[in-house]
């Protein structure tokens, strides 16, 4: 299973941890472009966007950690990843628990928090 990541540039280090833990459970990941090159933002979102298209791909997962005080911080251009992947059919998984701001929505698109375990991808 391919699955793409998406979070808040504050987390990139959590994001390349995520991405070895999934290849080492067998998963395909992709890691936003500007987390990798030093990519102008706009051109970073339609290469995401782009990705997250795809037909091999399966899910998102979205690294919600702790941000400013902030629980289960979900921003801008992530929520807005997790919508196209909820309108492009994909699942969409939570690193972490529903973030408050955005519970509706995320109730109502049956996005599934992992609550912190990434074996829980398994069952899906």
């Amino acid at each position: 299973m391919k699955i793409v990541l998406c979070g808040s540039k504050k987390f990139i280090p959590k994001c390349f941890e995520i991405s070895e833990k999934l290849k080492s459970m067998g998963f395909e990941t992709v890691i936003p472009q500007e987390f990798i090159h030093d990519v102008p933002k706009k051109e970073a979102s339609l290469k995401h966007f782009s990705e997250i298209e795809k037909d091999d791909v399966s899910a998102l997962l979205i690294i919600n950690e702790n941000k400013n005080g902030i629980s289960n911080y979900i921003g801008a251009n992530s929520f807005a990843e997790l919508a196209f992947g909820f309108y492009k059919g994909k699942k969409i998984y939570l690193l972490n628990d529903i973030y408050e701001p955005y519970s509706e929505e995320l109730i109502a698109w049956e996005v599934i928090p992992l609550h912190g375990d990434l074996k829980k991808l398994k069952k899906f």
